[in-house]
């Protein structure tokens, strides 16, 4: 150990992390504490990591943090994320973002200070190129001042934000490519709670926990769109045909629109959402790239509506992972599986259900014959705790008639995962 550069040791006490841990390390000898003087580039100090930063005074917890940012030099990561502990001094905390702004790349910031530091203010035209922010409150932004000229990902979660300055904010990051929105607090100025973002570089936005009249995206260059637990009545992508990935789950939206060309379009993964099959399959129709399509726990608008496998097969010719998932009923079982197609490129199959029956028995039958070169079946099931006598002997027929029925497909690896 004591032939290794001052600078690898430096990258070593780094990849520790948490600020307690460098702390220690660094007091093994003379030449580390060197290497966390002046060539740690990575701290981070989380309430989660060691339970006594909520024992601790908010006044000594300042001087800890204090003392152990400015025995540093520049420090390009820094994460302060501090859940139940008390709010910070506004000017403890601006100094530490004023020592670190210069060489800082990453910031991950959740302090809870009085009265709220401004942190586009003191952060912008640095080179920052990473922001995760939370519990916070972004007011009055000027793109023209408060610019991140190298900021590639941001996040926002539980953060307090108007319209009009999200979509500012957007502007003020010229080369932004990842966007994280988690629950944020939209300030509106009227009754109708609408968000129009744009952004030309935009590559991937993952957005959670919002309820909103209308949302208009307009990104050239998105190739990666991920909706969770949303509520929208208007959804709208305005692009160039780049998307790539689709997922939305548990959303509630009216209308939905990702653009009329998406022949890019590889993965599609929908859960816990009700679709109108023809509509939706108008949607993706025309992407022939698409490799994996997951229709998980879904609901039909339609009771007579079912996935249509030849519909899926002619569609898309290089889909290689199919999962389904939904309640099959008996009259439109037979509708579901028409046709002469196969599934060539398919090797993963996934099938899902809530009830075990012998329809969802026949389901597996005819999905595995449109699929001759299949190498992986995974059946997902729900178990409840308490069965009746008739439910366990369901399940067991069930059982013997996948083995019986997996003898004639030896060549594929069959997975059972139940919850």
């Amino acid at each position: 150990m004591e032939c290794l550069p001052v600078e690898v040791i430096g990258n070593i006490l780094s990849r520790l992390g948490a600020a307690r841990d460098v702390v220690i390390a660094s007091a093994t000898c003379r030449k580390w504490r060197e290497a966390c003087r002046k060539h740690l580039h990575t701290l981070s100090f989380n309430s989660d990591d060691w339970p006594v930063y909520r024992d601790l005074t908010t006044s000594r917890l300042e001087i800890l943090i204090t003392q152990t940012i400015f025995q540093t030099t520049g420090l390009q990561g820094l994460s302060i994320l501090m859940d139940d502990v008390d709010e910070f001094t506004a000017s403890t905390v601006i100094a530490w973002l004023m020592y670190t702004r210069e060489t800082l790349r990453r910031l991950f910031y959740n302090v809870r200070t009085t009265p709220n530091v401004n942190i586009l203010d003191i952060c912008g035209r640095q080179k920052l190129e990473m922001l995760v922010l939370a519990h916070n409150s972004i007011t009055g932004v000027e793109p023209n001042y408060q610019r991140f000229p190298c900021l590639r990902s941001l996040s926002l979660s539980y953060v307090s934000i108007s319209a009009l300055d999200l979509n500012l904010l957007l502007t003020a990051c010229p080369k932004i490519e990842n966007l994280a929105l988690v629950n944020p607090e939209i300030a509106m100025s009227d009754a109708q709670v609408t968000v129009e973002l744009n952004s030309p570089t935009l590559k991937s936005i993952y957005v959670e926990a919002i309820s909103l009249d209308k949302f208009i995206l307009e990104a050239d260059n998105l190739e990666d769109l991920h909706l969770k637990d949303c509520a929208l009545e208007f959804f709208e992508l305005i692009g160039k045909g780049t998307l790539k990935h689709f997922k939305i789950d548990d959303v509630s939206v009216i209308h939905l629109d990702i653009g009329e060309t998406i022949e890019n379009l590889e993965i599609v993964d929908v859960s816990n959402f009700t679709i109108i099959w023809t509509k939706f399959y108008q949607m993706i129709s025309k992407s022939p790239k698409l490799r994996k399509l997951r229709l998980w726990d879904v609901l039909f608008d339609d009771e007579d509506e079912i996935v249509d496998v030849e519909t899926i097969a002619v569609c898309f010719p290089q889909l290689s992972h199919l999962a389904l998932s939904y309640d099959i009923k008996d009259g439109v079982l037979h509708y579901g599986l028409q046709g002469s197609s196969y599934l060539e490129n398919v090797i993963v199959l996934e099938l899902g259900w809530t009830v075990v029956n012998d329809l969802f028995m026949h389901w597996v039958a005819g999905l595995l014959k449109r699929c001759p070169n299949l190498k992986k079946l995974v059946i997902h099931g729900i178990v409840s705790e308490a069965k009746t006598h008739e439910e366990c002997q369901m399940l067991a027929n069930f059982t013997s008639s996948i083995v019986q029925l997996m003898r004639k497909y030896m060549h594929v690896d069959v997975q059972f995962e139940y919850e």
